[in-house]
């Protein structure tokens, strides 16, 4: 790991841009959640983040984030599934994380309530929308949710607990919020039909201040807490 990189002062440096913003924003600091960004970064960086606070780790590829929840199985950690999900991927999926963002299609959501253990806690699932309609990105279209939401509110051992989105780059804060106040729209009139859905998973460390004006309540950030890849 280069020398250069101070995990504890990039995460106190992010929990105090995150407090800013939603104190500019008229936001309780406590309702934006901080989801380190690990993937192909070793077990040592997430245990280095562990041990100044950070709890809740986001992982994009299955077979390296096994690997890692058994590297780190003494450590309380909560981990979330953010990436793309194969149907032949499900089970582990279902069986080894507290969180999955990335349920991009109904039949998806079928098999990880399927594989839920039973012994386990309902699994917290977001539904990917693509928010930008890009041709090159899963998930769901705005329209397309009404139709799904009720299908997956039904299925066993999983708890619907709000939407996740991947933007498109926008150049400007302005049109960051502009991208991000849809979603947000969309939550709310969910709640307002009694659905209580209380996520929102947007923003990364390029667009994170846009997302929280516009309802983030979990930022995924990578770089900025554990450096540029290699």
């Amino acid at each position: 790991m280069p020398d250069s990189i101070n995990i504890a002062e990039n995460i106190q440096q992010i929990q105090q841009n995150i407090a800013r913003a939603a104190e500019k924003y008229h936001r309780d600091k406590n309702s934006v959640q901080l989801l380190a960004v690990s993937k192909t970064r070793p077990a040592e960086m997430l245990r280095q983040a562990y041990q100044v606070g950070q709890r809740n780790f986001g992982e994009n590829y299955l077979q390296e984030a096994l690997q890692k929840i058994q590297a780190l199985s003494d450590l309380s950690i909560v981990w979330h599934f953010i990436g793309a999900i194969q149907s032949n991927k499900t089970r582990d999926i279902a069986q080894h994380f507290s969180w999955v963002h990335s349920v991009d299609r109904l039949k998806i959501a079928r098999r990880l309530s399927e594989q839920r253990g039973d012994g386990l806690a309902p699994l917290n699932i977001c539904l990917q929308v693509n928010i930008s309609e890009e041709s090159s990105k899963a998930g769901f279209l705005l329209n397309e949710l009404d139709g799904v939401i009720e299908e997956v509110r039904k299925l066993p051992h999983i708890k619907l607990r709000g939407l996740m989105a991947i933007p498109a780059q926008a150049d400007s804060f302005e049109q960051q919020r502009q991208i991000f106040k849809p979603l947000r729209e969309k939550l709310e009139s969910f709640n307002q039909q009694g659905y209580g859905l209380d996520t929102l998973s947007m923003g990364m460390s390029n667009d994170m201040e846009a997302a929280i004006a516009e309802g983030a309540t979990i930022v995924r950030i990578g770089t900025a807490i554990f450096g540029r890849r290699e």
